[in-house]
């Protein structure tokens, strides 16, 4: 097949898995009317291949599942993830974290189970296949190892193997697009000991499998409109809490089975293709913030004093500091295992350390320049009333007139003091790895030889 359209990627999602959504089974995730939402943002992914086929298609095949095989690959796929990440107002959309995880796989399995790996990329590069990808355990007690935990299935785990499949059991958290993909990778969530080997384990099933089910998160749910809710109205992700109860895995698709020592490098591994794209991803966003900064200082009629100034100031600096790191990560790249190339990870943690430790400052300054219609503002149906909106247009009028005032507040107000305003600071936070992972990938990618020999050197200090 090589390439699908969006419309049959929304086809491909009329099977009978089994998706609850407050507190109710969902019959169809394309016909409900607030998950179909997700659909349609989803399907930008398929869609950017028929306008941009000069960034999104290699070779016939979507290019989000490309190789790297250069610092030039890396440096495209950074470009086509901003770019749909662009047309999804600075969220994330499907294609790109299903491919980190192919990668992953691709560099880290061995054996049969890299043949394994190999002909499941295969298949998805030609059917085209939507992935979402299942890496993080419900942890439970977090101080206590898989094995130690009261509840074995607060890590997901082996309970039964035959000669043709392993059965697990346990729980996934915090799974983007399950709800809304083809399939589901997953991934072991961290370092593994001997104790942890039933922990150990990685395969591909279809969403659409006997005893999984996915619990969807209702943040942001309900009816919104596009006066008030500019961002949320059209943009949405699924995320669930996937439950694994006795599913049965054939074993031509499991890629990791009880091989502990491979389960540290297969989670870092994803990480190292997964906070690149992150990264890249953001940068939309940034932008955003950054438009909305100017936009709202213009309407309120302060752009000019030198206190806004200098908030503009900073908040280009820290938005194009993230961007030239994000560039770097793929200047930096090097060749890594079977040829893939892999971005840099010092570089990677430190662009991706930078948006995370600047979010809340950079939104803080966002609020502070627009003012407290954020929350006091009027609604649309205010606005839809024609005696109040006389009101509204002769007492909201500032530097612009009323109407391009509020909008511009209800924009903001979306990005910052509503609900989606709250899950975007989480996942600034936590998204792709929290800041406290960031820094210890920080620490673990620095080489500090060179400069500890230099600084020997000018003090006179013997080796």
């Amino acid at each position: 097949m090589g390439l699908r359209s969006a419309e049959q990627y929304r086809q491909g999602l009329g099977d009978d898995r089994r998706v609850f959504y407050r507190g109710a089974q969902v019959d169809s995730v394309c016909a409900h009317p607030e998950l179909a939402l997700a659909v349609e943002h989803s399907a930008l992914s398929f869609d950017i291949a028929g306008d941009r086929p000069d960034l999104a298609v290699r070779n016939g095949s979507s290019a989000f599942y490309h190789q790297p095989r250069s610092v030039e690959d890396l440096r495209l796929r950074g470009a086509l993830i901003e770019e749909v990440s662009r047309r999804a107002a600075g969220t994330i959309v499907l294609k790109e974290v299903g491919s980190d995880a192919l990668f992953a796989l691709l560099r880290v399995t061995t054996g049969a189970e890299y043949e394994r790996a190999e002909a499941f990329y295969q298949r998805c590069l030609d059917e085209d296949l939507a992935l979402a990808v299942a890496q993080t355990d419900v942890k439970g007690h977090r101080a206590l190892s898989p094995s130690k935990q009261p509840d074995p299935d607060h890590y997901l785990h082996i309970v039964d193997t035959d000669a043709d499949s392993v059965t697990v059991r346990g729980a996934k958290t915090h799974t983007s697009f399950s709800a809304n993909a083809d399939e589901l990778i997953v991934l072991p969530t961290r370092a593994m000991g001997p104790d942890d080997a039933d922990y150990a384990v990685s395969f591909a099933i279809p969403i659409a499998t006997e005893g999984l089910s996915l619990y969807v998160s209702p943040y942001s749910a309900g009816h919104r409109n596009s006066f008030d809710h500019p961002l949320s109205s059209k943009h949405k992700l699924l995320e669930s809490l996937t439950v694994f109860d006795n599913v049965r895995i054939p074993r031509d698709r499991v890629f990791l089975e009880r091989n502990p020592q491979n389960a540290g490098p297969l989670a870092l591994a994803f990480v190292d293709y997964h906070r690149f794209t992150a990264i890249h991803y953001k940068l939309p966003l940034l932008d955003i913030i950054l438009g909305a900064a100017h936009l709202v200082a213009d309407a309120n009629g302060i752009g000019g004093a030198g206190h806004v100034r200098d908030k503009l100031a900073r908040l280009i600096a820290w938005a194009e500091t993230v961007r030239g790191l994000a560039q770097l990560a793929a200047v930096r790249a090097r060749e890594g295992d079977r040829r893939l190339w892999l971005p840099d990870p010092l570089t990677v943690n430190i662009a991706k350390h930078s948006f995370a430790a600047g979010y809340h400052d950079a939104i803080a300054t966002l609020t502070d320049l627009a003012g407290g219609l954020l929350a006091t503002g009027p609604g649309q149906e205010d606005w839809n009333a024609p005696a109040i909106r006389d009101v509204i247009e002769k007492y909201y009028a500032a530097a612009v007139p009323a109407e391009q005032r509020i909008r511009i507040l209800n924009f903001i107000a979306d990005l910052t003091a509503r609900d989606y305003g709250g899950y975007q600071a989480v996942l600034a936070t936590h998204a792709e790895g929290s800041i406290e992972a960031e820094k210890l990938q920080i620490a673990r990618s620095y080489d500090p030889a060179g400069a500890v020999n230099y600084t020997r050197e000018l003090a006179g200090v013997s080796t």
